[in-house]
């Protein structure tokens, strides 16, 4: 299901917004922490439990994802891609992740659901990162990637703006959302385990 497989097309699309950004005279890094403010002004945005701000939020969201791209992509256009780029980006975005879930679950005050979105979110994460540090490349696949969890999000803010109260089991669309969350991400963490130790 993963969308991350489409980030070499993600990437050609990005020509106009990378010269955009370059002409601007911004880094990768800035555009990073650029990120991380829209992830926060999501989270905001998410908190309020209002319609408008649902959708607002999935907007940003939306956003938050393609700076992630614009980021990368702008340091291979400056010539300026580097380690220390590299890891700013992916714990920016693990803030970005964290600041995103908690502010879901703090919109629907279930912390409790939002503890374990965001542990399953954190694992897949984690389980790509160890996986390169052991040797064997830096795993994206799985049932749900970050890519697939913005969408997600972003689908789901819109959803709730015009879909409010119970819709399945007595929770709303951005309960569902993080129980979905909660299920698939410890099912990813684990299958790309089982396919690193499969390997090893």
């Amino acid at each position: 299901m993963t969308l991350d497989a489409f980030r070499p097309l993600a990437e050609r699309i990005l020509a106009p917004f990378v010269s955009a950004a370059d002409s601007l005279g911004l880094t990768p890094n800035s555009v990073s922490v650029l990120s991380l403010l829209v992830a926060g002004a999501a989270a905001a945005a998410f908190v309020a439990g209002e319609p408008l701000w649902y959708a607002v939020g999935g907007v940003l969201v939306l956003l938050n994802g393609w700076l992630d791209l614009v980021d990368g992509a702008l340091a291979r256009e400056q010539g300026v891609a580097s380690k220390a780029g590299d890891l700013l980006d992916h714990v920016i975005d693990r803030y970005a992740d964290l600041i995103i879930i908690g502010g879901l679950a703090a919109g629907v005050e279930n912390f409790a659901l939002g503890f374990l979105a965001v542990t399953g979110v954190l694992m897949t994460s984690y389980l790509g990162t160890q996986i390169q540090a052991v040797g064997l490349g830096r795993a994206y696949g799985g049932l749900v990637g970050r890519a697939d969890r913005l969408v997600l999000i972003t689908i789901a803010g819109f959803v709730a703006a015009v879909v409010s109260g119970p819709v399945v089991v007595g929770y709303g669309v951005i309960e569902l959302l993080l129980v979905f969350f909660a299920i698939v991400g410890h099912l990813t963490a684990f299958q790309r385990f089982w396919g690193a130790w499969s390997d090893l």
